[in-house]
């Protein structure tokens, strides 16, 4: 799994940031890609990613502020232009139909590809065999969620090298064996799973917030996970305007992400106010000063998760 932030700041953009987009690559894992987000603009910083829209299996929104919503008619309506033919689920709280629905027919905009909206309001918004997307509800002007994406457990590898002295060549019969199946041996043994395949491969979390000021389900959807992307609006010197406006700061950022026992913390959302890299740098120096794998988001930069 790799990270592609395709915009980082917060409320409206500006020459050096577009507004929230985060895609999660999962290339390896099951060849798609996955988008937390869409902000206006989304679809130009797409044009100047490593990201292929041909790829897009699914969108999740987070709140329903203009800053990461309004790029959605657009992005969908060129999946569509652009010859995307594979079915797409956009999901996101109460009230992402309607505005789908009415940007999409107002425009008569026409789908070429079976277009799904689901809304929800937490627990598990999605699962198959590779993973299961929790949500829960974050603290923020208008309801706002974070989307914690869990990879599920794999097999272990199987010893080959074993399975040839046991007699048995490539085939159906090593499917079988590495999902924990048994087979017959010519000499009448039974060759079970646990005997050829190694320990599981513990599948990886990421937890993706929206808009939020410290709140309890902070830490229940990041625990323990292996990367935490947390808005980090303001420095902490406007702590007491990141409350009134319901966002948090990079110390807060930096607190959740030690309390939650996470492996890395990216930052992201930040103000207009702090428009280059030297005046960003102090969040990260407050962050870092209380959890110290910390990093700010970078357009057009992968983030591998580890």
């Amino acid at each position: 799994m790799e990270l592609y932030f395709l915009g980082t700041n917060a409320g409206v953009p500006t020459l050096q940031r577009n507004v929230t987009s985060i895609g999660l690559r999962l290339y390896e894992e099951r060849k798609a890609l996955w988008m937390f987000d869409c902000g206006e603009g989304t679809q130009h910083q797409i044009l100047r990613s490593q990201l292929k829209l041909s790829k897009l299996e699914k969108i999740f929104i987070t709140h329903l502020h203009g800053d990461h919503l309004f790029g959605l008619p657009g992005l969908l309506s060129s999946r569509s232009n652009q010859g995307g033919i594979t079915p797409l689920i956009v999901y996101g709280p109460p009230g992402i139909k309607q505005f789908v629905d009415v940007a999409l027919g107002l425009s008569q905009s026409r789908m070429e590809y079976e277009l799904i909206v689901e809304e929800h309001t937490g627990g598990v918004v999605f699962e198959d065999e590779t993973f299961r997307v929790e949500s829960a509800l974050l603290e923020h002007r208008i309801d706002s969620y974070g989307y914690r994406i869990i990879e599920k457990d794999r097999p272990g590898q199987l010893n080959q090298e074993l399975l040839k002295q046991y007699g048995i060549q490539p085939g159906p019969i090593y499917g079988k064996l590495k999902n924990g199946g048994s087979v017959q041996l010519e000499n009448g043994d039974t060759l079970h799973s646990h005997q050829v395949v190694g320990e599981p491969k513990k599948g990886k979390i990421v937890t993706i917030l929206g808009d939020t000021r410290p709140c309890p389900n902070v830490e229940v959807l990041a625990h323990g996970a292996n990367l935490l992307v947390h808005e980090a609006t303001f420095r902490n010197d406007l702590k007491d305007t990141a409350r009134k406006y319901y966002h948090s700061t990079a110390v807060e950022a930096a607190e959740a992400a030690k309390a939650a026992g996470v492996g890395e913390l990216i930052m992201t959302h930040f103000s207009s106010r702090y428009k280059d890299e030297d005046q960003l740098h102090p969040l990260l120096e407050e962050a870092t000063a209380i959890f110290a794998n910390t990093q700010l988001a970078e357009e057009h930069k992968l983030f591998p998760v580890h």
